[in-house]
């Protein structure tokens, strides 16, 4: 009897990966790629994050484990950070630092859904949640969400989810959203938390791009960085991370607010899954909320808005459109346009793009295995000398095209 993989295993790679691999030869042959493939800050940590690293690892403390829902310390100052944007009173005891935001839905999925569970999660929407929930044995129900409802879930699509494929577990919700950017305004989410609350369905709600936002997104006074799910519903479990915002991708750290009743269960798991999260990063993390760290932070979210600005005004000149509105995050999701009447899909599109002007792109593919084929994702945050020089590439490879 041969031995092999387990089914559940069995999740689709992402065609990103085969992009990226591709522009790790391309530059080892000497070439110059302008890859806008990752959503990655590219920033970095704020200055007083990265002080408070190099001063911790210059000083020879011996870094050991931490309690397995992090330090006191950042646990409290998380719990500060939400009564400083949201006004919320949170108790540092239901916050769980995990390593990153992966390892927050990891171990929320673990804690909340059982196998078999169905779950809904708006499509296109990021694929590691319907991965993740497949390889834990839940039922992914996902819901296609088009311009009409700004690529976001309604209570109306969730109700009609439940009759074709039965009754819902759990929603992912996503706001600023991946890869659409789109937003969900407070009278929207109030409508889904109280559509999740009737059904006896845990909202999940991804807010790790809360505070990347644009003019015209669906904001009020009162939440000007985004909607906290726990203003509405205090039995969501809510996510987040340092990685957008404030930039530190690769320091893996990320946390959840966590319904009472879970919390046991999430502490117990993340012991015998990670042991902890990382103790630099958690040690240094703390500085992430001085006044000098959101201030740092904002300087790269105007930045992100003015090559937002640019790139949608770039739209016409590409060909591309309709787009998504891009409320929030740092992405520009498009379908290809007259582009399809040249290449079978988008990977063609992307792989091609990729070989003769070296910009890297991601199909939409990734996000939706539907309809993708018709779009690409672009992320905006490499910086405007890069987008600059990839929007001047994509219009020489659409005119070479068109001559071709």
């Amino acid at each position: 009897m041969s031995l092999s993989a387990s089914s559940r295993s069995q999740v689709p790679p992402f065609a990103v990966m085969d992009i990226l691999a591709r522009v790790d030869e391309l530059r080892a042959a000497g070439r110059d790629i302008v890859s806008l493939c990752a959503g990655e800050p590219s920033g970095g940590a704020p200055s007083a994050v990265s002080a408070s690293a190099a001063e911790l690892h210059a000083s020879g403390r011996a870094l050991t484990y931490t309690p397995a829902l992090g330090t006191a310390e950042l646990r409290s100052a998380i719990a500060g950070h939400y009564r400083r944007w949201y006004g919320l009173d949170v108790d540092p005891a239901r916050v769980a630092v995990t390593t990153g935001s992966s390892g927050a839905f990891l171990l929320g999925f673990l804690a909340a859904f059982e196998v078999g569970d169905r779950v809904a999660l708006a499509r296109p929407g990021y694929p590691a949640y319907r991965n993740i929930l497949a390889a834990l044995g839940c039922r992914v129900v996902e819901i296609d969400c088009g311009p009409e409802t700004r690529y976001q879930p309604t209570p109306e699509l969730l109700d009609a989810a439940a009759r074709e494929h039965g009754p819902l577990a759990g929603l992912v919700l996503a706001s600023p959203a991946n890869p659409t950017g789109t937003m969900v305004s407070r009278a929207e989410l109030s409508d889904i938390a109280g559509w999740c609350s009737a059904n006896g369905v845990r909202l999940v709600s991804d807010e790790i791009y809360h505070g990347i936002t644009y003019p015209g997104a669906p904001l009020d006074d009162h939440s000007p960085r985004g909607v906290c799910a726990w203003e509405l519903d205090p039995e969501a479990i809510v996510i987040s991370s340092f990685s957008k915002y404030w930039g530190m991708t690769g320091w893996r750290l990320g946390w959840m607010l966590l319904p009472g009743e879970l919390t046991p269960a999430v502490d117990a798991l993340a012991g015998n899954v990670a042991l902890c999260p990382p103790a630099p990063s958690q040690l240094a993390a703390v500085e992430a909320f001085s006044a000098a760290s959101y201030s740092e932070a904002d300087a790269w979210v105007a930045q992100y808005a003015e090559t937002r600005r640019t790139l949608l005004g770039s739209l016409d000149a590409l060909g591309w459109g309709p787009a998504a509105p891009a409320d929030g995050a740092f992405y520009l999701y498009a379908e290809l346009g007259d582009q399809l009447e040249r290449f079978r899909d988008s990977r063609e599109y992307c792989r091609a793009l990729l070989e003769a002007e070296g910009v890297a792109l991601v199909p939409g593919t990734d996000f939706d295995a539907r309809a993708g084929h018709r779009s690409v994702r672009l992320s905006f945050a490499a910086g405007p000398a890069a987008v600059g020089a990839a929007v001047e590439r994509i219009q020489r490879f659409h005119d070479d095209s068109r001559q071709g």
